[in-house]
């Protein structure tokens, strides 16, 4: 049954109904993540490097009320010029969104939501949420964690932004029964940097694999996802000790200036980016953009399969 509130653009609505591959991507990223025109550019050569690859874009978010499945470019502009006026979506905000007919622009989890509504199985994003550090005093832990426990989507991330706690952000996964697979590495990346440290469950080292992991989950009828975690490039991965600096430094300002919730992760990573003199910036768009294109090849061979 379609969901009622659910709009799929043409161009998904079609690959859809023939089968063929799709990835979707998330809005955040357009209106907090980045700033104009940066964000719009870098969504447009997202959605360009998921058409080269194979498989049809899908840029969810919400506009006007209306949970959207693919959006045009107009809509990415009208987003991008936005920014952090749109509302940052997460699985909490959606029904009130969809009564005052609002817009929002959506996390990891509510892309997660929205693209299984949709019957879409692979998404690609920056990094995704999880367990911030101090929580336990705070208890700040993304909702990302949650939807990866039981909203049955292939998450396809550069690892948890580094601003986190990666330990207990691996633990929660595992509590959780989420795989954490890494492309071509035995360790999790940690974002702007390659190496954090910290293992994965499993290395897997083609697209294919990917896809026949994500479906054999899905046939043996365990719910939930998969988070696969996909090294920045090495030419645009950032020094350990750089990013760790800045990192440290933006949480320290974060906390005297009572930054919380929902204003966390755009007050750090705009903070790390002013600290590191906008080589932050250039690294998140090359990381999306490496994560665009590995998406697009694990949906056409999770097509195949099927």
């Amino acid at each position: 049954m379609t969901n009622p509130y659910l709009s799929l653009s043409p161009e998904v609505s079609d690959a859809l109904r023939e089968g063929r591959p799709v990835v979707a991507l998330e809005s955040t990223i357009i209106s907090h993540g980045m700033p104009y025109p940066q964000n719009v550019e870098t969504a447009l050569r997202v959605e360009q490097a998921i058409r080269d690859n194979g498989a049809v874009p899908a840029t969810i978010a919400i506009i006007g009320g209306r949970l959207k499945a693919g959006c045009t470019k107009e809509e990415i502009e009208y987003l991008g010029r936005k920014g952090q006026a749109v509302t940052k979506a997460s699985r909490r905000d959606l029904p009130v969104l969809i009564a005052r007919g609002d817009d929002g622009a959506t996390t990891v989890a509510t892309t997660m939501i929205i693209a299984a509504m949709a019957g879409i199985r692979i998404f690609a994003t920056g990094g995704i949420g999880g367990v911030h550090r101090g929580a336990q005093v705070t208890m700040d832990i993304s909702a990302d964690l949650e939807e990866l426990a039981q909203t049955p989507v292939m998450v396809i991330c550069a690892g948890a932004k580094s601003i986190l706690d990666l330990g207990l952000t691996l633990e929660y996964l595992e509590t959780k029964g989420v795989p954490v697979i890494g492309y071509g590495t035995d360790e999790l990346p940690a974002f702007y940097t390659r190496k954090s440290g910290f293992g994965v469950d499993y290395r897997l080292d083609t697209p294919e694999q990917l896809a026949a992991a994500f479906d054999a989950k899905h046939k043996l009828g365990l719910k939930g996802g998969m988070l696969v975690t996909n090294p920045i490039p090495e030419e645009y991965s950032m020094p350990a000790d750089v990013i760790n600096h800045a990192i440290d430094e933006a949480i320290e300002q974060a906390q005297k200036q009572g930054i919380h919730g929902k204003q966390t992760t755009p007050f750090l990573l705009a903070k790390v980016k002013e600290l590191t003199g906008g080589d932050s910036l250039d690294a998140n768009i090359q990381l999306v953009l490496n994560n665009a294109r590995l998406a697009a090849r694990t949906a056409v061979a999770l097509t195949a399969l099927k």
